[in-house]
């Protein structure tokens, strides 16, 4: 994998001379994410995620759950035990005793479906202070569906030849042209000397949402483990799901016990509404049950069914 897809030269330059430091410390460091430290993970085109920093391990739910002194248990086995529970039963707050910090690099609609996830701090690359880099998001051929007929969020079979052909070429198109005129409300090419450029707050504002922007995002592990469990879903938008799924990887170096739990208890798991517990015990006693007995409308019917793996 290319680490420096997305990344000029200078910033190139930029991210070697900080994971040049070092620095002596005696909190807990993470040895596998000191590893990764500042480096860029490449999504998409053009995106990226960078952990910045990060403060808490596994440890630091532990401490935070019993309130100790120190470190907690020497014994991994309880450490572990103490996670499984607290994630089992839905403990929130010893968890929340963890952060970190991302720079990430994203197209402009799934900023905006990100930032929905409010429980964060964000700081946002300026446009009505610097000029926005020419940088567009283009799906892969894979990845342009038709609508879906049935959910209004989802996608459907994929458009072919000559249609995404046409889809592709009208999303270059677009943004390359909303640029161009960007730049020339800008005056940034030097077009004409004598002219004053449109104030960037104003310029932006026709570009389209494809292009990239930046922001640093710090969060505690609380808020980062309901914002994977969302984006990192199957039937999260592709976009969006394809960076959860980076943050699980760098979670799994960071926290790998609480990675652990969280993926038996959250991503793995199924919730069963009270209805649904007494379908499973009239299946257990032998019962047979359908949609029309269970109690459930079509939709969630399905939905357990699928969970279960019933036919």
């Amino acid at each position: 994998m290319d680490q420096r897809k997305g990344l000029t030269d200078e910033a190139r330059q930029d991210i070697d001379a900080t994971r040049a430091d070092r620095f002596e410390t005696r909190r807990a460091t993470v040895p596998a994410l000191e590893e990764v430290l500042f480096e860029a993970f490449p999504v998409l085109d053009h995106g990226f995620i960078r952990v910045i920093d990060y403060m808490g391990d596994d440890g630091a739910v532990v401490q935070a759950a019993r309130v100790s002194y120190g470190r907690g248990t020497k014994k991994v086995s309880e450490d572990r035990g103490l996670i499984r529970y607290l994630m089992r039963h839905w403990h929130s707050t010893p968890f929340e005793m963890c952060e970190i910090k991302l720079h990430v690099k994203l197209p402009i609609f799934v900023a905006r479906q990100w930032i929905r996830h409010r429980t964060s701090s964000v700081n946002e690359y300026s446009a009505r202070y610097s000029v926005l880099d020419e940088e567009f998001y283009i799906p892969a051929p894979a990845q342009l569906a038709a609508q879906s007929s049935s959910n209004r969020q989802g996608r459907s079979e994929l458009l072919e030849g000559s249609e995404a052909a046409q889809v592709l070429d009208l999303l270059r198109d677009d943004a390359s042209r909303n640029y161009r005129d960007y730049l020339w409300m800008l005056n940034e090419n030097d077009a004409d000397p004598e002219r004053s450029g449109l104030a960037r707050e104003l310029a932006r504002m026709n570009l389209t949402l494809n292009m990239y922007t930046q922001w640093y995002w710090k969060t505690n592990l609380h808020n980062l483990f309901n914002f994977m469990r969302l984006r990192a879903d199957a039937h999260a938008q592709y976009e969006i799901r394809v960076y959860a799924d980076v943050l699980l990887g760098l979670t799994e170096r960071w926290v790998p016990l609480s990675h652990e739990a969280f993926m038996e208890y959250r991503m793995g798991a199924l919730t069963l509404s009270r209805t649904a517990v007494e379908i499973v015990k009239r299946l257990l006693a032998g019962e047979r049950v359908t949609q029309e007995t269970s109690g459930l409308p079509p939709r969630e019917w399905r939905e357990f069914a699928a969970g279960l793996g019933l036919s």
